[in-house]
């Protein structure tokens, strides 16, 4: 099975957070989607980090000058901090 590619080169910059935030919570634990960027997307990586922390891998295929491309993989399907809740209400 072949993972999908999410070329955002030619998207508004104002949507691409969104569009690949959509991307991945659509993934099954388990599936991937290859970013592809004209930059380094630290950014968007330092953003998963603080919204999806514990839920993705992010693995670089392809370092620029020009081109990046990063392996997005989802690893779990939520992240609950153990110390805030006892998982009972579904909360």
């Amino acid at each position: 099975m072949t993972a999908a590619v999410l070329d955002i080169r030619t998207i508004a910059p104002w949507e691409r957070h969104s569009m690949v935030f959509d991307t991945f919570d659509q993934l099954a634990v388990g599936g991937s989607f290859l970013l592809v960027n004209d930059h380094d997307p630290v950014p968007l990586y330092r953003q998963f980090i603080a919204q999806r922390q514990g839920t993705f891998e992010w693995a670089h295929n392809e370092k620029g000058p020009d081109l990046w491309r990063v392996r997005i993989t989802r690893t779990a399907m939520a992240f609950r901090d153990e110390g805030t809740c006892c998982g009972t209400c579904g909360g």
